[in-house]
């Protein structure tokens, strides 16, 4: 046997199904016996080959070959084992050749001997059946048809890839050829499964299942009269799409049943094909509908002009490149060093056609430098189109040989600088290049630019005006708000501030860590009643005032006092002013930590208790008197005292934390108390478990809060002595404090102690009464303190050249890099702090 090359299928076959060659029915079907004779020979082989049954049976095979022995035919038909397909000449009857496509397959015999049975068509019918398969496999997988295929039940059960792209329907999971219907009566519908079955069930959404109600309808009214439909739907654009699906479709349906040979219905085909209508004022007016949906969805000026690109791109150009005036991009961080030029272009996105170039969209920010003859120049100065061909006699290319090059290699031959305008400004310029579209731009392309650049302008105008009055409101809050919170030896902190407006960033909310005198440090939160700008600027009055009273060590109650007669009056001024809020209310809490003596004092206006969780109890509330909000005047503030041991983790936060669960304090605060149940985790894991827990995406109310992880100061770094009221013992306490230095290894600090403890005892000994008590402290500085009975402030003062005293206060003052007083229960302290040698 040898193979053939086949034949050419001729100009005048057949349009219609060659139909399957090799069926049994109609093909020549002969059994081979073990010794190569023929044991049968079908009427389809007489009608081929001209041989009647009983001139060829009994006869060897090979007999029918032209050309070939006989034997060697015999001998090669052992030697199929698996089978065998080819081409093949044979002898007909009648004296000429015939080709023949044959397939040969082995058949096993009872006593182990083999038969072969063999079937053959002629090869040019053969031939034109693969041209045939081969222009089906086309037209169902590689043209722009989308074609499916639904049974008899209206059920899909094959697709291809181009209808599921059209129709946005999902593929079929059923493979072609598969059949799971069951039997069904021809020429009747089935279950209707369009809305909830393989054909856009609940997977797919509103718009494939509108799309397959249409479908099934129409493949219904041909199930039941048989015969083909034709129908031309215009498909609107889906919501949200840019560019040229965001236009609509107008797209062409045919609908014709499948039979079987009997004719018999077996289904539905459904052909669907894009005719989207070419007409030019429709594609416009659709591109312009198209950018009003599409541009200006944010206020972000860089999603604006990137907006901005993909409606122009592939539609308009095949390259577009939005550069913005560096006036107008000033609110926004530019590269270090780069220097601010207001006339200066910076590149703001641009956007090319996939091919030479992969698709791109970029806000860049580098500056763009255009030739002084340029478009993009030319249009700035005069706020006028310009547009011209690409090409070697471009004037402007000439000064610019690099942007040259990239033009020719990507063939560039169109060039359109659009100004963008808006309020009668020019904030930048557009430009437009086409190199896969083979039209130059024309004066319609032109008018298009110009109204969809107008109507992008005003979004672009309207996010740089918002970019930059969130900036301006960013800054405002970053002046009110600690930029970084002091390190303390006391405490340990961490800290979370979530305004309400996300947008602008700024609230009423805030916290403050104050270190106080004596290494002790105030903890703070409050809350200004609203939100936005108005709130965040009286919070930072507010906050201004918290931080001076704290400075003068007041205690938590008499500071919240001093706070609210300020906010009655900041009230007063907002109620007569025009503008801003009517009311200015606000609620606090201020705690201080004393890590001496393992305690916290805590006062709280109107706001949530804190909560402290010990690492050997549960989490507590303390019972703290809750006092009036700030702003109501006239009622008094009372301070608890909490004792707390080395390692507790105290939290302070606004209610907008404990409310975001429903408005439900109750829940918040269980799950405050699960969030801060390990105290002994690192501070910033704890702050971000309290946001997932207790915190929605989009919280309602501003929230801050503050947590601290206390630490105690080891005795051996606070030294104590009781003095006697006797000016000789201010000897012997220098020589304690010298002895306790030395011992701390700073005897280079014993000549300045020394003198701010000479100073400080002199006074106390001279003006005050009851006991003396001196104390040092080591901690990030030399701490100095002198406590006393009497409540009488020392005053410093600039003594006369002929006065004999008066200078103590002075000298501390200069020596000491800051002192106070702070009042107690039973008198005064006054305090000096020292920087510690060898410390910057």
């Amino acid at each position: 046997m040898d193979e053939g090359d086949g034949m050419g299928v001729s100009g005048t076959a057949s349009r219609a199904d060659p139909g399957e060659p090799f069926d049994i029915m109609t093909a020549a079907v002969a059994i081979v016996g073990a010794g190569g004779l023929v044991v049968h020979w079908s009427a389809g082989a007489e009608e081929l080959l001209g041989h009647p049954a009983s001139d060829v049976l009994g006869r060897p095979v090979g007999s029918l070959w032209a050309g070939r022995d006989p034997a060697t035919l015999a001998s090669r038909l052992r030697r199929i084992d698996r089978g065998w397909d080819g081409v093949v000449s044979v002898r007909h009857r009648a004296g000429h050749t015939v080709r023949l496509a044959v397939r040969v397959c082995p058949l096993s015999g009872a006593r182990g001997d083999h038969d072969w049975l063999v079937v053959a068509c002629d090869a040019a019918a053969r031939r034109r059946r693969e041209v045939y398969d081969s222009v089906a496999r086309g037209l169902l997988r590689e043209s722009p048809i989308g074609v499916a295929v639904l049974d008899t039940r209206l059920r899909c059960r094959w697709v291809n890839s181009e209808l599921t792209t059209l129709e946005g329907l999902p593929a079929a999971t059923v493979p072609p050829g598969e059949d799971t219907a069951g039997e069904d009566t021809p020429g009747t519908a089935g279950e209707d499964t369009a809305g909830g079955g393989a054909f856009g069930g609940d997977r797919a959404g509103a718009e494939a299942r509108r799309t397959a109600s249409v479908v099934s309808r129409h493949a219904r009214q041909v199930l039941v009269s048989g015969q083909c439909q034709v129908t031309l739907e215009h498909v609107p654009p889906r919501h949200g799409t840019p560019g040229r699906r965001s236009r609509g479709h107008s797209r062409l349906r045919s609908f014709f049943p499948l039979r079987d040979g009997s004719g018999r219905t077996l289904g539905i085909c459904y052909a669907v094909l894009d005719v989207t209508g070419q007409d030019p004022a429709r594609e416009r007016l659709a591109l312009l509908n198209a950018a009003g949906e599409h541009i200006g969805t944010t206020l972000d000026l860089d999603r604006t002009v990137q907006e901005l690109a993909e409606v122009l791109v592939p539609q308009v150009a095949d390259f577009v490149a939005v550069d913005l005036l560096d006036a107008v991009q000033v609110m926004k961080a530019r590269p270090a060093g780069a220097p601010y030029d207001g006339a200066a272009l910076r590149r703001a996105a641009h956007l090319s056609v996939q091919g030479d170039q992969p698709e791109v969209i970029v806000a860049v920010g580098e500056p763009t430098r255009y030739p002084a003859r340029s478009p993009q120049r030319r249009c700035l100065a005069t706020g006028r189109p310009h547009g011209e061909p690409v090409g070697p006699s471009t004037p402007w290319l000439a000064d610019d040989p690099q942007r040259w090059q990239k033009m020719i290699k990507l063939g560039v031959h169109a060039h359109l600088v659009v100004p963008l305008r808006a309020r009668g400004i020019t904030m930048g310029v557009v430009t437009l290049l086409r190199w896969k579209n083979p039209d130059p731009f024309d004066d319609d392309d032109l008018l298009l630019v110009e109204e969809l650049l107008a109507r992008a302008a005003v979004c672009v105008d309207n996010a740089r005006r918002f970019a930059r009055e969130h900036q301006a409101a960013l800054t405002l809050q970053t002046s009110l708000l600690p930029p970084k919170l002091p390190e303390h030896s006391a405490v340990e902190v961490a800290h979370r501030y979530l305004p309400a407006d996300a947008e602008s960033g700024v609230g009423g909310d805030w916290f403050d860590v104050i270190p106080l005198s004596g290494a002790r440090v105030a903890l703070v939160v409050g809350d200004v009643i609203g939100h936005g700008l108005h709130a965040a600027a009286s919070m930072g009055r507010v906050r201004a005032a918290v931080q001076t009273l704290a400075d003068l060590d007041l205690p938590p109650d008499e500071l919240l006092a001093h706070v609210d007669d300020l906010v009655v009056r900041l009230s007063d001024e907002a109620e007569a002013s025009a503008e801003g809020p009517t009311v200015v209310g606000a609620t606090c809490v201020y705690a201080v930590y004393d890590p001496i003596a393992r305690k916290i004092v805590v006062a709280r206006a109107g706001h949530p208790s804190p909560a402290i969780a010990h690492l050997t109890e549960p989490v507590e509330f303390p019972d703290i008197p809750a006092g009036p909000p700030l702003g109501l005047g006239g009622l008094p503030f009372e301070s608890a005292e909490i004792a707390v041991e080395e390692g507790s983790v105290i939290a302070l936060y606004t209610d907008g934390l404990i409310e975001a669960s429903d408005r439900d304090v109750d829940v918040g605060m269980e799950r405050l108390c699960f969030t801060l149940a390990h105290p002994d985790r690192p501070l910033e894991e704890i702050c971000d478990v309290m946001v997932r827990t207790l915190l929605p995406d989009r919280p309602r109310d501003d929230v801050a809060f503050l947590i601290a992880r206390t630490h105690v100061m080891s005795s051996d770094r606070v030294a104590s002595w009781e003095v006697p009221a006797d000016p000789s013992a201010v000897h012997v306490a220098r020589d304690d404090v010298s002895a306790q230095l030395a011992r701390w290894g700073l005897q280079e600090a014993a000549f300045t102690t020394e003198l701010i403890v000479s100073e400080l005892l002199t006074n106390a000994i001279r003006h005050a009464c009851g006991p003396i008590h001196l104390r040092l402290i080591l901690e990030r500085a030399l701490i100095c303190e002198v406590s006393d009975a009497s409540n009488t402030s020392p005053r410093l003062r600039r003594a006369l050249g002929t006065d004999e005293g008066g200078r103590g206060l002075f000298l501390v003052a200069q020596v000491a890099q800051r002192w106070g007083t702070r009042y107690t229960s039973s008198g005064k302290t006054i305090w000096a702090e020292q920087q510690l040698p060898g410390r910057a």
